[in-house]
């Protein structure tokens, strides 16, 4: 018998749903769904993917499935993502639980005999190992959870980011033209929001590849700080700087914002990094850059958000970290609520001065990002791995979509250390910033 109809009606079984997408199996066959020509299909191209999701039902046996290339998609990948979005977002958990009693164990031994004998193949080696060392966002846990995402080739992130290097939103308008044009509209709108001038100190708190404090010293002349975990980034940074004869005005650290203790700044910027920080630790990371800053100072805080979770407070609790994300992508990284991140700010002392949410921007971006990736597959997979290749098509193509649905969103929140009187320094109308002085 054909493997591709049984696989739907498996997982049509098992899901309570019907498969919203045509399905490939490695016996040629196919079923679900009418593609019409040129229509994409999930490809399934070896039963080691089926072992890989008995073994580990659920949202981790298919990424590791994917990343191996034993799963794959002919065709358009946000068109399958799009049909597939409420099956990943709501059931991703799940696995074969939905059926119960006999007509689970009917189905998990139709499963098994699909899959056929054997153990699950070991995970993919980009996958994150469980033993991590440490206690959650310890110095030394962070460092190589930060490892893990950043240092994998500068050569590799230059060729999806594009010339600007910049790994964060970029903000968008009718008349934008690239990925380049956006990514440097947003490194100075950080900067008029800050308000940064001549000879100012600028912190900036996980710098990357050192895009913004470049932009800050060529263009406000300010003496700029940028600290990172990551050693590749550092050491591609200070080249910039170099080249560009900048090293008397910007520094780069390899260094943790626990262990910067060298204030005050006159501004601090923190863009695509307090997603790292931790629920349990943000509010030692708003205290310490409170603690950073002269008063008068300002902060801008760059940062993804979440939907706060179903069921309130006990919804909040039950918050975990995306299991694909987690293992493959950003260790330990946690999203919160737009509200919760606002809050901890004020409770360390800022005032928070003004809320730019850039939600359909970063979908934008992302989709810039993964354009650069499909057309240099080849390429991009010989400089780093093709697994890893996979693994950041599959992310940022899931969170384009998710950034469009809403699921998640990214604010700028710019905070000021008001002065002992309570001046914050700030104009009347704070969105002066927008039109360029």
């Amino acid at each position: 018998m054909a493997v591709a109809p049984r696989l739907v009606a498996l997982a049509e079984q098992m899901l309570g749903a019907a498969v919203p997408v045509r399905i490939r199996a490695w016996d040629g066959s196919e079923a679900g769904p009418p593609g019409g020509e040129g229509g994409p299909v999930v490809v399934v191209r070896s039963r080691r993917a089926l072992r890989r999701l008995l073994y580990k039902p659920g949202e981790i046996g298919l990424a590791r499935a994917w990343v191996a290339g034993e799963i794959d998609v002919e065709g358009d990948l946000y068109e399958v993502l799009g049909a597939l979005a409420p099956l990943i977002w709501e059931r991703a958990d799940e696995g074969l639980a939905a059926p119960s009693g006999r007509r689970r164990l009917a189905a998990v031994r139709e499963f098994a005999a699909l899959a056929g004998p054997g153990l699950p193949p070991p995970p993919p080696r980009e996958e994150v190992r469980q033993r991590r060392g440490g206690p959650l966002h310890s110095l030394r846990r962070d460092r190589r959870a930060i490892s893990h995402h950043y240092d994998v080739g500068n050569d590799f992130y230059r060729l999806v980011l594009g010339p600007s290097m910049v790994y964060s939103c970029a903000v968008w308008d009718d008349k934008t033209a690239s990925l380049e044009e956006a990514q440097t509209a947003k490194l100075d709108l950080i900067c008029r929001k800050l308000d940064l001038r001549e000879g100012q100190r600028l912190l900036d708190v996980g710098c990357g590849w050192g895009s913004l404090v470049l932009h800050a010293a060529r263009h406000y002349g300010v003496r700029a700080t940028g600290i990172t975990l990551s050693g590749e980034q550092a050491a591609l940074a200070r080249r910039r700087i170099a080249e560009e004869g900048l090293e008397e005005r910007v520094e780069i650290r390899v260094q943790d914002y626990r262990e910067t203790g060298d204030g005050p700044y006159d501004a601090i910027s923190s863009v695509g990094m307090a997603e790292h920080v931790g629920a349990d630790r943000y509010r030692e990371y708003a205290a310490r850059l409170y603690g950073l800053l002269r008063p008068g100072g300002r902060l801008l805080n760059h940062q993804i958000a979440r939907r706060p979770a179903p069921g309130g407070e006990r919804g909040e609790k039950a918050y975990h970290v995306d299991a694909f994300i987690d293992a493959y992508v950003f260790p330990d990284g946690e999203l919160a609520p737009v509200g919760r991140t606002v809050s901890l700010l004020e409770e360390a002392g800022f005032e928070v001065r003004d809320v730019e949410a850039l939600r359909e921007h970063y979908a934008l971006t992302l989709r810039e990002w993964v354009r650069n990736l499909e057309e240099h597959r080849t390429e991009a997979a010989g400089l780093t791995t093709p697994g890893r290749a996979r693994v950041w098509r599959l992310y940022m193509a899931a969170s384009a979509l998710a950034f469009e649905r809403a699921r998640i969103g990214v604010n700028q929140i710019l905070a000021v250390r008001m002065t002992p009187q309570g001046s914050s320094g700030l104009p009347l109308r704070t969105r002066d910033w927008i039109t360029p002085i």
